[in-house]
């Protein structure tokens, strides 16, 4: 009479894998030094990971439409002064005169330092952020020699999550750093760290300035960079110019734009001038 051949139990397969883990981790570690964990104790902690990862819940979508991201777009009654919208700033990537200054290609060039020429590339494009992987809309406003670029689109989850983790770094990766090439020589960019209103989930601010020669002349070009998170969708603001940058105003277009992006993602109808403005 033929013996049956014993069953492997789930149970037994979990146990065998995980013996394997525990033998591969020691392995690993067996070059660590006298501070590091113990093999068994890394191979749990693997483990422990592993279940995380698969029962943690999936990164929450964004549910904005395409009509939600323009009605969550800033109008030239949400911030201070005489900003004029304009028609197409999505053409200021590859061009952007201000007085005898053309700003898209004084910011245009190299940089050793990747994650810093990452930062100037996406100055006046619609990237700092990344991709947008869902609904956005742009506009772009303009007063005298400052521009003010704001976005609102949706993204990856993830990647949105890095992002701003990006941006946060900035100020201590990029503090200083050399732009060259672009046809305006040797250029020195200074980031810092811009204060922002207390608005959506996440926020960071940034004051990017670039010193150069355009022409022969000097030329100081400042920037408010800023982004705020909610959710899967956020809100970007690049505002600046050869005089400087406005503070206020960012921060008046960050505070009224999480506002308006709030209310859509909500169902509500922005309302057309934010209490307080006149």
């Amino acid at each position: 009479m033929t013996t049956p051949r014993p069953i492997v139990r789930p149970a037994r397969v979990l146990a065998l894998s995980l013996a394997a883990g525990t033998l591969l981790a020691t392995a690993a570690c067996s070059g660590a030094d006298s501070g590091a964990s113990s093999g068994s104790e890394t191979a749990s902690t693997v483990a422990e990971r592993g279940v995380a990862a698969r029962t943690a819940s999936p990164s929450p979508s964004s549910d904005l439409t395409g009509t939600g991201a323009r009605n969550a777009l800033i109008t030239p009654e949400d911030i201070e002064d005489d900003w004029t919208q304009v028609e197409n700033p999505q053409e200021w990537r590859d061009s952007l005169p201000v007085g005898s200054v053309d700003v898209a290609q004084f910011v245009n060039g190299q940089s050793d330092a990747s994650e810093c020429r990452r930062l100037v590339d996406a100055l006046y494009d619609e990237t700092l952020l990344g991709r947008p992987t869902g609904a956005s809309a742009l506009t772009g406003f303009q007063e005298g020699d400052s521009r003010l670029l704001y976005q609102v689109a949706a993204y990856d989850k993830p990647d949105l999550d890095d992002s701003m983790e990006w941006l946060k770094s900035l100020p201590d990766t990029c503090d200083q750093f050399t732009l060259t090439g672009g046809g305006s020589g040797d250029r020195t960019v200074q980031v810092i760290g811009l204060k922002l209103p207390d608005s959506g989930d996440f926020r960071q601010g940034l004051t990017v300035t670039v010193k150069g020669e355009s022409n022969g002349a000097p030329v100081t070009l400042t920037l408010d960079v800023a982004a705020v998170q909610i959710g899967a969708d956020a809100i970007t603001v690049t505002n600046g110019g050869l005089d400087g940058a406005g503070h206020d105003t960012t921060s008046t277009a960050v505070e009224q734009g999480a506002e308006r992006l709030e209310d859509v993602l909500a169902g509500r109808t922005p309302q057309p001038t934010p209490s307080g403005i006149d």
